[in-house]
């Protein structure tokens, strides 16, 4: 099972509901097929960098998870038939990014709050 780091841009004229459905179908996906989702981060709706389907903005979705190597292309054949996903990114995790992304969760770059004088 290695690491990897799926970020998927969705259609911005989901609703809340929408959205978080298309989530839980991705996460049930990946759990369907002999993975596990480790941890998911929605980020919302965010402006394009430059149009994609005439859109300048998208809703945002990070999960990162584990499964098998050829599990990979099974999503994103599954991403690519989905009419409510513009665009994916799948990225393969070393182990400097999985402790990385630990110590991100745990807090541990999170700022100090200003002392009052």
């Amino acid at each position: 099972m290695q690491n990897y780091e799926l970020m998927v841009i969705f259609t911005p004229v989901l609703s809340d509901d929408e959205f978080k459905a298309v989530q839980k179908k991705y996460t049930s996906f990946i759990a369907e097929n002999g993975g596990e989702v480790v941890h998911e981060n929605p980020w919302g709706l965010r402006s394009l960098a430059f149009p994609i389907h005439k859109k300048t903005t998208g809703l945002y979705w990070v999960a990162e998870y584990k499964a098998p190597t050829d599990f990979n292309e099974k999503l994103k054949i599954q991403l690519l038939r989905d009419e409510q996903s513009m665009r994916h990114l799948i990225v393969k995790l070393d182990k400097y990014a999985v402790e990385y992304n630990e110590r991100k969760k745990s807090g541990a770059f999170s700022t100090p709050k200003e002392v009052e004088a």
